[in-house]
């Protein structure tokens, strides 16, 4: 059993930014950051006088250019129109940047007065140009860490028309600063409105007549999905970039539960606070909303943590002298509030409470504790038929605190049952014959002992086990925990002939006979990730002929597989990664404990709105000061996913086929299944796979589950299974109010079996009369598992 405690706290890397910073970033300036606990500070990497010097050149420019007009076929991307400004490369003036020891904890920033998506090529291109200066510059410095100000989305009615100008670019930035980790800032939902254009921006410098090309059909409302959707534009563009990352902006009020997911799922590196997302609590420190910690703790329980940076929340102070910007105590005492204590005066409470909060860090679940290391980690499933798997391999399936548990108890429960229902045993002697077939170091065995106690019903035990190894082991705990009470055979469970004992005995000392008799209970831990992946099926298809044919009873009696669709940009990254050197990587499924990845079909809310909020309409806040033991954040409730039945397979299998008379070798037709799912996604995304489940009837009314739907209710704490993942070569894009259909395939030729699967998106659409049109707008290829099938 696994400790309920977990000491276990993240660590926060925890910045300063700020907005309008005008004294350079210097090792005194890092190292009074390091004072004041924090761990990395911003630079922007050029001046405030090479922003009015580029000013000058471009509206000098353009004072010299004639008005664009279109040539005959009604394009403005003419000779006569394109007349490029060169920008000039950075002189001692432009950045206060320069080599040195301390850039190891600096994050540097682009300029934000740029616009890279400008409708007007030559505002974009001059954009463009300084972009490449500045990371160019900063790549020489020997900067690791560079945030670039996100896609302007919205230039008049105009919505995302430089998308891809933008893409192009970043692409270009990527190539030129081979080892500089880039950051896109962006907001978490795209708002027309909160697109402001502040002195000095370029964006306003755009030609009218390239801004006159609207499309009134276009909606200027607010998207929350838009910057994301922009996000993954750029992503594409990039083929999915091992240095390309997401630096995002946690704004006042959070948007809907699928919006915070989809994030989570998404490369997140950098978080970003603005000093005005936080409110005052009752004793006037700056405090964040609950939701607002529970969506940072969901954060800080990824494998990669994101930094956190806050942004304009004061300078950072020198403790021995007083700058010009830093407030004194008692007017830091004022802009704090009337609650506010000048005895318990801090010059940074923003961070002290970021610091706080890294403290009371809910703990973490066993699944998270067991799980250490191998979230989003590709494990290529087990071949145990054909593998003698290792002691260690073992050793972490029985860690497990519920699976063995359960197991226990339904055996209790047949046991029990069997004696309250006067069946017939088939022990010689009267016992009730339980084997465990597949019985690797014991565990199984070791809890039906247990369950035969506490059901008070005698049991002839029997163990099989295949694997020569573990087989000794069986030996040594037969004859130091089992006082030799349990009968081994080393076996293919279904070359086993069953349990038997001497009936006669010769003269001669030697067997004169031997008598077979029935199984009554054949217990089994053989189920994979996705039920039947492990060959379950045809392994206790193999014994099913040894089982009590009235009364027999297996556990589990049925198991069942369950799919639905996911985003996993991680995953795809890793999966393209290995198909340089094996190109079967996209084609094969793995077991993999799902972290950062996002349902693409859920349930309908309740309410479909933001983040929980107050009577007043705020998002909830905290009523605690800072203090050593504080209320944890509340648990961030993801969205409920629609999870569809495959398939389900059901033991002892009355439907086996007889042996052929032509062929020595079993048909395994009646395992074979097909299956066409069709799963509702409301909201837009990317399917980057299928992440598959299992639920499985022990014995009556005990049950286990990997479904997120009902392992909680079912056998909730359980670890020894982590999803399986069906990749998609090609990710699909999924509108919103579509639907995607899962066709897929078990099949098997007799000597080993594997999976088809291929998904299709279909855009539904208002028919005549009150009907819905499904139209296909997109269709992954047919994908097969058969070169690394399971072997038989």
């Amino acid at each position: 059993m696994m400790e309920a405690s977990d000491s276990w706290t993240p660590t926060f890397v925890v910045g300063q930014h700020e907005s309008d910073r005008k004294l350079p970033v210097s090792l005194d300036t890092v190292q009074r950051a390091h004072d004041c606990n924090y761990d990395v500070v911003t630079t922007p990497i050029t001046t405030s006088e090479f922003h009015s010097n580029v000013l000058t050149l471009i509206g000098s420019h353009l004072c010299s250019l004639e008005r664009p007009v279109q040539d005959a076929c009604g394009t403005l991307a003419t000779s006569q129109n394109t007349k490029p400004l060169t920008i000039p490369s950075l002189s001692l003036s432009d950045s206060h940047l320069s080599p040195n020891g301390s850039l190891g904890n600096v994050i540097a920033i682009t300029s934000k007065w740029i616009d890279l998506c400008s409708p007007d090529p030559l505002i974009a291109d001059v954009s463009r140009q300084i972009l490449m200066h500045e990371v160019a510059y900063a790549a020489f410095c020997g900067v690791s860490y560079v945030i670039i100000q996100g896609p302007r989305l919205h230039h008049g009615s105009l919505r995302g028309e430089g998308l891809m100008y933008y893409a192009r670019t970043i692409q270009e930035v990527l190539n030129v600063a081979p080892y500089i980790q880039v950051h896109i800032w962006f907001q978490m939902t795209d708002n027309p409105s909160a697109e402001t254009t502040d002195i000095g921006n370029l964006a306003p410098f755009a030609r009218a007549e390239y801004l006159h090309q609207q499309d009134p059909t276009v909606s200027t409302d607010p998207d929350q999905f838009g910057t994301w959707d922009a996000w993954d534009a750029v992503r594409r563009v990039c083929k999915h970039h091992s240095r390309l990352f997401v630096a995002l902006t946690l704004p006042k009020y959070l948007p809907s539960a699928p919006v915070q997911s989809r994030w989570l799922s998404e490369p997140v590196h950098i978080l970003t606070i603005d000093g005005n997302v936080f409110v005052k609590n009752q004793k006037g420190y700056p405090v964040l909303s609950r939701v607002h910690q529970g969506l940072i703790s969901r954060f800080m329980r990824l494998k990669v943590q994101p930094w956190i940076i806050l942004c304009d929340v004061g300078p950072i102070p020198d403790p021995f002298q007083q700058s010009d910007e830093s407030p004194t105590p008692a007017e830091a005492v004022q802009r704090l509030g009337p609650n506010f204590s000048k005895k318990s005066y801090d010059p940074t409470p923003h961070l002290s409470y970021i610091r706080n909060l890294q403290t009371k860090q809910p703990p973490r679940t066993p699944m998270e504790r067991f799980g250490v290391g191998y979230q989003d980690f590709l494990q290529a499933p087990l071949q145990p038929l054909t593998v003698n798997l290792e002691s260690v391999t073992y050793e972490v399936f029985e860690k497990d605190p519920i699976k063995y548990e359960w197991y226990e108890r339904a055996i209790a429960k047949a046991l029990k049952d069997w004696i309250a229902k006067k069946k017939t045993t088939s022990s010689p002697d009267g016992r009730v014959v339980v084997a465990v077939v597949g019985a690797g170091r014991g565990p199984l065995v070791t809890r039906a002992i247990r369950a035969s106690v506490e059901a008070g019903v005698d049991i002839e035990m029997w163990a099989v086990e295949k694997n020569q190894n573990a087989f000794v082991h069986l030996q040594r705990q037969n004859k130091t925990i089992w006082a030799g009470s349990v009968n081994l055979c080393q076996s293919d469970m279904r070359s086993w002939k069953g349990p038997h004992r001497v009936a006669l005995r010769g003269p001669d000392g030697q067997d004169a006979s031997t008598l077979h008799y029935p199984v009554d209970i054949f217990v089994s831990e053989l189920l994979g990730s996705f039920g039947d992946n492990e060959l379950s099926p045809e392994c206790l298809d193999g014994v099913t002929h040894l089982l009590n044919p009235d009364h027999g009873i297996s556990i589990p009696a049925s198991y069942s597989a369950h799919l639905t669709p996911i985003s996993s940009p991680r995953l795809h990254a890793d999966v393209t990664a290995q198909s340089a050197s094996n190109p079967a990587a996209p084609e094969t499924p793995y077991v993999v404990m799902l972290h950062a990845f996002d349902f693409l079909s859920t349930v309908q809310p309740a309410s479909g709105t933001a983040s929980p909020k107050s009577s007043n309409g705020q998002n909830s806040l905290p009523s605690n000061k800072i203090t050593k033991t504080p209320t944890p954040p509340p648990t961030f409730e993801t969205p409920t996913p629609i999870v569809h039945t495959a398939w389900s397979f059901s033991h002892p299998n009355s439907n086996i086929p007889p042996p052929s008379r032509s062929s020595s070798v079993l048909s395994n037709a009646h395992n074979v299944r097909q299956t066409r799912l069709t799963f509702p996604c409301r909201e837009r995304g990317v399917c980057h796979g299928l992440g598959g489940y299992f639920e499985t009837v022990l014995y009556d009314d005990v049950e286990l589950s990997t479904n997120p739907v009902t392992m909680d209710t079912k056998s909730e704490g359980m670890i020894s299974w982590f999803p399986i993942y069906f990749p998609l070569k090609t990710p699909l894009h999924v509108p919103e109010n579509s639907e995607a259909v899962v066709t897929m395939y078990r099949q098997t030729d007799d000597r080993k079996v594997w999976y088809e699967w291929i998904v299709e998106v279909y855009e539904l659409r208002e028919a005549t009369g009150n009907g819905v049109r499904k139209l296909r707008v997109a269709m992954s290829e047919f994908h097969s598992s058969i070169k690394d099938g399971c072997l038989m």
